[in-house]
């Protein structure tokens, strides 16, 4: 309940960054991840191994 009355009062200001920027900019953060999405997933399992093969010879 608290997080709908946040919303709206968020909403309601009109000082700072807007609600239609901060939507503008997740659409544009989730379009990258949708694009990019096979090389990020190549890039976490590489730095996941790595981590793994590092950690086994603490």
């Amino acid at each position: 309940m608290w997080r709908m009355y946040y919303l709206i009062q968020l909403m309601k200001d009109k000082k700072g960054i807007g609600v239609v920027e901060v939507i503008l900019i997740l659409v544009v953060l989730i379009g990258l991840v949708l694009i990019f999405k096979s090389q990020l997933t190549s890039l976490v399992q590489t730095i996941f191994e790595k981590i793994t093969s590092e950690s086994a010879g603490i």
